[in-house]
């Protein structure tokens, strides 16, 4: 087998079925070897769109996803998704193509020092030197994007690794020095001596793939917390990400959350963990809630600026925080009960180490419930204002509407994403995908086409905002591509409207932040897709359920939807 064989043979032993990339002469047997045992490839328009696509496909299996990218220029394109999935702590695995071995530092094209580039941002990196320690080092990359904290990893593959050892042979042959003089003879016979290390033990392969365990709490530790939690008398949890870091296991930590009784805020990947709709969910004031809890319990959640760095929490409030991470177990507040522990097995076990059932807290959880419907009604009386332009709550509420239970959401913008965020409802686990913590514009593209892939029967909605739409709307092109058939709904406002809030309140100027009316649809009709377009509120619903028509019969949407204009002296919509 060539390199690039032996990459493939290792990724689809070990459960890859899916390799996410754009094309490059770098890295060609990779691909050509992995299509060749069944691993499907997807080749998209951007390197970063690539990389996103593989963190989606992770988070929806549990399985690293993968993308392979060019040397140099293309590997440079991946930083910021990179970024993104080591701060989502994504289990991502990047295939770097480099020039062959006996040209770097030569002025090669495309040759850069990739190394320092890339440690930063990942768990593991290995540049490569030898075809027998592709395979190993593929092997390792996958186990240290999954153990532990999970997150993005790196492995650097040579050019000449990867082809047949013939033609390198040829290749090096044809580059060697003709002459007799004592230096044309040293080239060559470093070249010769070279070559035969590039090759030499080539016929081992890898150690079987150890499958990473899981990080268990003490069980001493958990009857404890679960004495605690049973005498609180206004208990409230946060649950993020991590506890759908087995994504497989999602309905077990469902179950558990139902059996603690404990009122809940879900976050990222965890939103819609119980439905659209259930007793113990809540949505609005969560900074109320918590200030006013007794307890609090931080499942996979760090206290960074999405809880005021910790300050929403009571110093009389007793803390439990659950995290893989030993950083963000005692990030800006240290917990009264730390676990450094996966934070799913941690709600299970703590359920089951509970003495009897939840105590009802009926009063506690009727505060809650009319904080909610107090906000439900205030977002329904401004969703009922019409104006020049679309309501963007108007809008939000027909989306949520009409999603069907097997639909996913993506979610790439700011002040429209934002507005979404607390009126649609994903309908289940693991039906929402949004950037997390680095806030990071154009995951959008990349998102839907892992989610495509990973749940090729579920309708996958994007939610943008007109600026972000900017970063992927070439990728329509792959998706008509691909057989793929998102709905992308536009929240146009004409503006970076998340930035001219502040912006043009503080400074009383809007430079920079102003955009088109354009036309988007368009662009998506060029690119094989359909353009719709939406200027009335009156319009949304029959507009949506057209949207959803096309898609059903495979063809990619994009929604153009005029938003009201605003005024940002005095405030949004959207607000």
């Amino acid at each position: 087998m060539n390199g690039g064989a032996r990459i493939a043979r290792v990724l689809h032993e070990r459960g890859v079925s899916e390799i996410f990339t754009l094309c490059g002469g770098h890295i060609s047997p990779i691909l050509v070897e992995a299509k060749r045992i069944g691993i499907r490839i997807t080749d998209v328009r951007d390197e970063a769109t690539a990389v996103f696509a593989a963190d989606a496909h992770a988070r929806l299996t549990g399985i690293p996803g993968v993308a392979a990218v060019t040397a140099g220029p293309g590997l440079t394109n991946t930083i910021t998704p990179l970024k993104n999935a080591q701060l989502a702590q994504s289990p991502v695995l990047v295939l770097g193509g480099a020039t062959a071995t006996a040209l770097k530092k030569r002025g090669a094209l495309q040759d850069i020092d990739q190394m320092p580039l890339m440690a930063p941002h990942v768990k593991y990196a290995r540049a490569v030197r030898r075809v027998r320690d592709l395979a190993p080092a593929v092997v390792e990359a996958l186990e240290a994007a999954a153990a532990g904290v999970p997150g993005p990893t790196f492995v650097e593959c040579p050019v000449d690794l990867l082809y047949d050892e013939e033609i390198i042979r040829g290749w090096y042959a044809d580059s060697m020095p003709r002459g007799n003089g004592l230096a044309d003879k040293a080239i060559r016979a470093y070249l010769g001596w070279h070559t035969d290390r590039l090759f030499s033990g080539g016929d081992k392969m890898p150690r079987p793939a150890e499958l990473p365990e899981p990080v268990m709490p003490r069980p001493e530790s958990m009857r404890d917390i679960a004495a605690r939690v049973a005498r609180a008398e206004r208990p409230v949890m946060v649950c993020g990400s991590q506890a759908m870091n087995r994504p497989q296991e999602a309905e077990q930590v469902r179950a558990a959350i139902e059996q603690l009784g404990i009122p809940v805020y879900l976050s990222g990947m965890a939103r819609g963990l119980l439905g659209k709709e259930h007793p113990l969910l809540f949505r609005h004031r969560r900074r109320d809630a918590i200030k006013g809890a007794d307890l609090v319990i931080l499942a996979g959640v760090p206290c960074d600026f999405r809880l005021d760095y910790g300050k929403q929490i009571r110093r009389s409030a007793r803390l439990v925080s659950f995290n893989l991470s030993r950083r963000d177990l005692r990030l800006n507040r240290k917990p009264d009960d730390g676990l450094l522990a996966d934070p799913g097995i941690c709600l299970r076990q703590l359920a089951e180490a509970m003495d009897g059932p939840a105590p009802p807290r009926a009063a506690w959880l009727a505060e809650l419930g009319e904080r909610d419907a107090a906000r439900e009604a205030d977002i329904d009386a401004k969703a009922a204002v019409s104006g020049a332009g679309v309501n963007p709550l108007r809008l939000c509420r027909e989306i949520d509407a009409v999603l069907p239970d097997d639909s996913v959401l993506v979610a790439d913008g700011g002040d429209f994403v934002g507005t979404a965020s607390y009126t649609v409802r994903p309908r289940g686990p693991l039906r929402w995908l949004d950037p997390g913590a680095f806030g990071t514009l154009g995951v959008g593209g990349g998102f839907a086409i892992g989610a495509a892939r990973a749940r090729p029967g579920s309708e996958i909605w994007i939610l943008y905002g007109d600026g972000s739409l900017g970063y992927s709307l070439i990728e329509f092109d792959s998706y008509v591509r691909h057989g793929m058939a998102p709905i992308a709904i536009i929240g146009n406002d004409a503006c970076w409207a998340q930035i001219a809030r502040e912006q043009v309140k503080m400074l009383q100027d809007d430079v920079g932040v102003r955009l088109a009316r354009t036309d988007y649809h368009r662009a998506a009709e060029g690119l094989g897709g359909a353009g719709l377009v939406i200027t009335r509120d009156e319009d949304v619903a029959p507009t949506l359920a057209r949207a959803r028509e096309l898609a059903a019969a495979g063809t990619p949407v994009l929604v153009n939807v005029h938003l009201a204009e605003t005024d940002f002296r005095e405030g949004s919509l959207s607000i």
